[in-house]
């Protein structure tokens, strides 16, 4: 991926100084580069605050409350996880993290559920089943209040920047459905096939 980013920037590069746009080019970069810190500096603020409260929720014990009512949902997707393993509790902290859109505070916690899931394949060069159900989890998932997206929003003067809320309740638990019938569906044609 590298390599092909880097070709696109001296491709341009290079038709900007063969078709004398080179000054449009530089005056492009400042404007990005410009617009690039002016989000960073709006989102700083939204972004500490809502790290700040996934701080709370875990250090009051509601995100420990929350892994405990999915705790029974959770061990029925991953039946190959022993009880009281690691991975377990790693993968319900990531998806109470995921779930109020702490993208950022979940992912060491998704580092940490596949380091353990790792621990537990028969099969290292492989991604277990378990591993795979994770991921499809993990990328499609459940989201109830997308900080990020709202943090986004609110930078770019949404007038109400909470109004997606209900779109993306909807998408996050489609997508997380179609992931897990999907994963179900491979999974299954896998186990046919051996």
């Amino acid at each position: 991926m590298n390599a092909v980013f880097a070709c696109l920037v001296i491709g341009g590069l290079l038709m900007a100084v063969l078709s004398g746009r080179v000054t449009e080019v530089n005056q492009g970069i400042l404007t990005a580069a410009r617009s690039a810190a002016d989000t960073l500096l709006g989102l700083l603020g939204i972004f500490t605050l809502w790290l700040g409260v996934a701080r709370v929720a875990e250090k009051s014990g509601l995100l420990a409350a929350i892994t405990r009512l999915l705790e029974p949902l959770v061990r029925r997707m991953f039946p190959s996880i022993p009880p009281g393993h690691p991975a377990l509790g790693a993968i319900l902290m990531n998806l109470s993290a995921n779930l109020f859109g702490f993208g950022s505070a979940a992912t060491p916690f998704g580092l940490k559920a596949m380091a353990e899931l790792q621990k537990l394949n028969p099969r290292k060069e492989e991604a277990s089943e378990a591993m795979c159900t994770f991921l499809a989890i993990n990328t499609s998932g459940v989201t109830l209040f997308p900080a990020t997206i709202v943090a986004l929003r609110a930078n770019a003067g949404a007038a109400d920047p909470v109004d997606i809320v209900g779109t993306a309740l909807f998408a996050t638990s489609v997508s997380t459905c179609t992931a897990l019938v999907a994963d179900w569906w491979f999974r299954r044609r896998a186990r046919r096939r051996n």
